[in-house]
């Protein structure tokens, strides 16, 4: 196995990293505090190719690996994981939607879009009475002529109110359960579509989370994307390649609290020494560094399996539950070696440290993780048995 970087790899982390540091990090406190979504940074990413990562060129896109798209979530989230969590709800959700279930016409007409960062996507599945029974599904879409009425409501749409275009969940046909929910392409502006409560987060303030509010929404047969009841199925897809993406968020986020920490413990002295000179100083760094290796590794190994057209369901998972968990660890432990300070804005750990539990949320819950992982085992052991 290859542990090592490419030369093409290794520059697109410079060049990721160099834009982060220069272009997002003056920024990262004002846009907290005033919940500003970045517009323009957001777009100039799709300018350098970022938006447009893992999708081909004959389509806009940038033809990266998934590991090179996991590199460049880790330098994103490494700085500020608002902003990576807007670009990977654009690219692994939206955008790879569109790739993995639309049709010609809607590949043509959309993807290229979202790869330039002209427009900005969203894709919306839970609702407020379905959140890890996403199969719960409230919303209805009934077909009339050559077009669909949607009524419902969704929540947590990341970039809800600054989208374009949403991809949106709803049941076509109950008694199918979860092969009876479709999937639809809703642009802005179309009649009876809006954006609802902007939800007052925690942490990521600046990646708006919204409500999405559906009032006899009226959608051309043609915004079916995929199958006619396959929505959901495709969407249980679609998350395996968004694990991995939650998972290279999680290993940024951890880095950057670690490296913050690591400065910090250089920089600080309590009984006429640096506080890195202390052992217990030094077990927490190495627990952290250690830890975010492995979660690293395991990303990285399930970003390369699916370049390699294989199943991920299990690794996706494992990646995401680890690093998740392990960004965490490392975010309270970042603030605890800075003791009171990082307690105050005007250190970094103090946003990390509120950022980073929705690692273990967002995408499926680390229980649901664990419920995967067991199936995946359980069901490789009938197999073997």
């Amino acid at each position: 196995m290859d542990f090592g970087f490419t030369e093409e790899q290794q520059q697109l982390r410079k060049t990721v990293r160099q834009f982060c540091e220069t272009e997002i990090k003056p920024h990262v406190m004002e846009w907290d505090e005033s919940q500003k979504f970045p517009e323009d940074v957001f777009r100039r990413l799709g300018q350098m190719g970022v938006l447009g990562a893992v999708f081909p060129e004959e389509l806009g896109g940038s033809g990266y690996s998934y590991v090179d798209y996991s590199l460049v979530v880790e330098e994103l989230a490494r700085v500020d994981l608002s902003v990576a969590l807007s670009v990977v709800a654009h690219i692994s959700l939206c955008t790879n939607h569109i790739y993995l279930a639309g049709n010609d016409e809607q590949k043509r007409r959309y993807i290229p879009k979202l790869a330039s960062g002209e427009w900005i996507g969203s894709w919306a599945l839970t609702e407020p009475e379905s959140g890890s029974d996403a199969g719960g599904t409230r919303t209805r879409a009934v077909q009339e002529g050559d077009c669909w009425v949607i009524n419902g409501s969704k929540t947590f749409t990341t970039n809800g109110q600054v989208a374009d275009l949403c991809v949106v969940m709803a049941v076509t046909d109950r008694a199918a359960s979860a092969h009876g929910i479709s999937a639809f392409l809703i642009e802005k502006g179309t009649p009876g579509f809006r954006p609802g409560k902007k939800e007052n987060k925690l942490g990521m303030r600046c990646s708006p989370t919204n409500e999405m509010i559906l009032t006899d929404c009226r959608v051309p047969a043609s915004q079916l994307c995929g199958k006619q009841g396959e929505g959901f199925v495709d969407a249980l897809r679609i998350l395996d390649g968004g694990r991995i993406s939650i998972a290279a968020l999680a290993v940024g986020i951890a880095q950057g609290a670690y490296e913050a920490a690591l400065r910090y413990s250089k920089q600080r002295k309590q009984f006429g020494r640096f506080i890195s000179k202390f052992q217990a100083i030094q077990h927490k760094l190495a627990d952290m560094a250690t830890d975010i290796d492995a979660s690293r590794l395991l990303t990285l190994r399930a970003a390369s399996l699916k370049d390699h057209g294989q199943n991920v369901n299990k690794e996706s998972a494992m990646a995401k539950l680890f690093a998740s968990e392990t960004a965490v660890r490392v975010a309270d432990e970042a603030l605890q070696i800075h003791g009171g300070y990082g307690f105050l804005k005007d250190y970094p750990v103090e946003k990390f440290y509120r950022d980073v539990k929705l690692c273990t949320i967002g995408e499926g819950t680390s229980e649901i993780q664990r419920l995967v992982i067991a199936r995946q085992l359980l069901n490789s052991e009938r197999q073997h048995g």
